[in-house]
């Protein structure tokens, strides 16, 4: 099994991991990894500004490189491979990541590995359970995405559910936004949340009980817009009500997907977004009323990270699957490119 260095620079996370494949625990696995955040640079502006996440990207990233070599304790020339993200992300600081794991897979004459972000987050429970196995389904809840797919192995995807509108961590953040929680929201709202009440606020659940399994929240974050504007809640109830009606939705959907998947070996979930208590708990739920396990990696290992990434370079390695040097960054890029478009929906993949 292989070594891997790793690069993730597809937001605002300048992350870099080496990984080994041939670990037999999560703590083994990850030899070495460094992430550097840039809350502090796009707090001001209430989100993410692509050009300042770009610079950020090339002023940190040379120097993780190095540090995480030497917290692993290893030259370049013991790495058997570089992966690096190639996209779906904000395409300047994918750029970044890519381009310098190009320049050094020549210099040090090492495979390149273009890695789909998706994937990294779709194979990272395999990372921090070696006993999961495929096909399994996937709730990937982030930032930017929010899709249910069978898992069926390295590359093979089947997509059963996506937004129509906006992803789950865009309705998170914008709650946070009207609330004045601040950058990341995510986190703020949950914490809030918890001493709020989930039904003081009447809030819509969009496409509840409809017969694809398909999301959507802009309706919700609307609502929440219109109920902080209103005055008659306090911000704990509006954050708790929001959460909840969120939750309900993708119990909904995934309870969909689940009648329309084929057999699975466990219900797992990914992605920014997956780091929240009560989701996974309601999750969990879900799971084991249907005779399943639920599977979900570390919350470390849910939002943006080069550990994930690394993840997917060892199972690629392990099957010759690399790449050449005149890869392109993909700003977009869906992990099924076969799934059909959705009814209603816009450009989301």
């Amino acid at each position: 099994m292989a070594i891997i260095l790793s690069i993730e620079s597809s937001c605002d996370e300048t992350a870099v991991a080496v990984i080994d494949g041939s670990g037999a625990t999560l703590k083994a696995r990850v030899v070495a990894q460094r992430i550097a955040s840039q809350d502090d640079a796009h707090r001001p502006y209430g989100g993410v500004v692509p050009e300042i996440a770009a610079r950020a990207h090339v002023d940190a990233l040379a120097p993780m490189i190095a540090a995480t070599l030497a917290d692993a304790g290893l030259g370049l020339d013991a790495v058997d491979a570089i992966a690096a993200t190639a996209g779906p992300g904000l395409i300047g600081g994918v750029m970044v990541g890519l381009v310098t794991a190009k320049a050094m897979a020549m210099a040090a004459d090492k495979p390149l590995i273009a890695v789909n972000h998706l994937e990294g987050h779709a194979l990272s429970p395999r990372l921090a359970d070696p006993g999961l196995a495929y096909p399994y389904l996937l709730v990937l809840a982030s930032g930017g995405h929010c899709q249910i797919l069978e898992v069926r192995g390295l590359g093979d995807y089947r997509r059963l559910a996506t937004t129509i509108d906006d992803a789950l961590g865009e309705a998170f953040d914008k709650t946070a936004k009207v609330l004045g929680l601040g950058y990341p929201g995510g986190p703020a709202v949950e914490r809030l949340a918890r001493d709020g009440d989930s039904r003081a606020v009447p809030l819509p659940r969009p496409l509840l009980g409809s017969a694809e399994p398909h999301f959507s929240f802009a309706g919700l974050k609307s609502a929440v817009v219109r109920a902080h504007q209103s005055g008659l809640h306090t911000a704990a109830d509006i954050a708790a009500s929001f959460q909840q009606a969120a939750i309900d939705c993708v119990i909904d959907r995934t309870r969909r997907a689940l009648d329309q998947a084929g057999p699975i070996t466990a219900l797992v979930v990914a992605g920014g977004v997956a780091a929240n208590a009560a989701l996974r708990a309601a999750l969990a739920m879900l799971a084991d009323r249907s005779g399943l396990p639920l599977v979900a990696p570390p919350p470390a290992l849910c939002t943006d990270n080069a550990a994930m990434i690394g993840w997917v370079g060892v199972e690629r390695f392990a099957l010759g699957r690399f790449d050449p040097l005149d890869v392109a960054a993909r700003p977009r890029w869906p992990l099924d490119d076969a799934a059909p478009p959705v009814r209603g929906g816009g450009v989301k993949a």
